[in-house]
């Protein structure tokens, strides 16, 4: 089974989720089945494969889950990027878009030091708006952002390119066509 195949079998998508129009692209599936989840992270980390890589950054909430495994692959230390006022110590913080306003996302000011290599990872890129403040924050305290991973590109949203535009690479497994 190729891997598009593989990932794509492993994804749950429901319709009209969380509005009509909209297919949810639930990856708990994939998750829940090890073999998807060892061929994802293993998919994920292969470019980076034996390089030095200081951090991997992950998007709350599944980009926690995937960004750890990541990690734990590359022998990186994991930064978690939250939503505004769940972190514990001092902060730097940036505003992003979301599809119907703004939104604020942080990390711990001293979770990577300048210079630093970082990939970021999250489950899913669709218009490109979280991805985007993320690049960015990790950008502004000094990071060397050398790539952005994602299991699932919607690439009729322009994310991905979005991120790619920012001169991020941007690495994702598997495509579905729409929202």
């Amino acid at each position: 089974m190729t891997l598009t195949e593989d990932l794509k079998s492993a994804i749950r998508t429901i319709p009209d989720y969380p509005k009509p129009g909209i297919a949810f692209r639930d990856i708990t599936t994939l998750l829940g089945n090890p073999r998807a989840f060892r061929r994802a992270i293993d998919e994920l980390v292969q470019p980076w494969a034996g390089t030095k890589m200081d951090k991997v950054a992950g998007m709350e909430a599944r980009g926690f889950i995937l960004g750890g495994a990541v990690a734990h692959q590359l022998s990186a230390g994991f930064v978690p990027i939250r939503k505004k006022g769940k972190l514990p110590f001092t902060t730097v913080s940036i505003a992003y878009s979301l599809e119907y306003g703004v939104d604020e996302m942080e990390m711990h000011q001293d979770a990577v030091h300048p210079g630093e290599r970082v990939i970021l990872v999250d489950d899913l890129i669709a218009t490109g708006g979280t991805a985007e403040g993320a690049v960015r924050l990790l950008k502004q305290i000094g990071a060397d952002v050398v790539a952005a991973c994602f299991v699932i590109d919607l690439p009729e949203l322009g994310g991905a390119q979005k991120i790619r535009d920012m001169g991020v690479p941007v690495r994702t497994l598997v495509s579905f066509d729409g929202h």
